[in-house]
């Protein structure tokens, strides 16, 4: 059963791995296309977040954005291979912040071509946030194991 789970954190973590690679290697010094892609989805959000908090957000450059997230993706995806909850901890908190900004179904007509493609696209988001839920929910409900007691010898005479 070792194995198994082994090879699964494997398959799950090379997702991530495998994405925070390619936009390493397209990193180039603007960040690349994934932040060109990114630049005009994360000022759409930065527009509704200071409209409805009525809070002035900084400006952030886009390639520390992909710079942040390579990292997330890439040292959770790492460290949950070796079933490291921290590295769990850092997927969910890469997906929880950029699947509402980089699939932004709701800003699109229902009828439009771009509404069921980034749908299918936050949905699977969705589904691999789930999974890294319940995989920290199933690491802290298993007991931890308790040394064995080394119990006393009696003493003969």
């Amino acid at each position: 059963m070792g194995f198994v789970s082994f090879a699964g954190r494997v398959l799950f973590a090379s997702v991530f791995l495998l994405s925070a690679y390619q936009e390493f290697s397209e990193f180039g010094v603007d960040g690349g296309p994934a932040a060109k892609a990114l630049r005009p989805k994360f000022n759409l959000f930065v527009k509704h977040v200071s409209s409805h908090l009525g809070v002035a957000v900084p400006r952030i450059e886009m390639k520390h954005v992909i710079a942040t997230t390579m990292a997330l993706k890439g040292l959770g995806g790492l460290l949950f291979i070796f079933s490291s909850s921290f590295g769990a901890y850092l997927l969910v908190l890469y997906l929880a912040f950029i699947t509402p900004i980089v699939y932004d179904f709701y800003n699109y007509d229902i009828e439009r071509p771009e509404f069921v493609q980034l749908f299918i696209k936050f949905t699977q988001n969705l589904a691999l946030f789930g999974a890294l839920l319940f995989f920290l929910g199933m690491k802290n409900s298993i007991p931890k194991r308790q040394p064995k007691k080394k119990s006393a010898k009696s003493k003969t005479n």
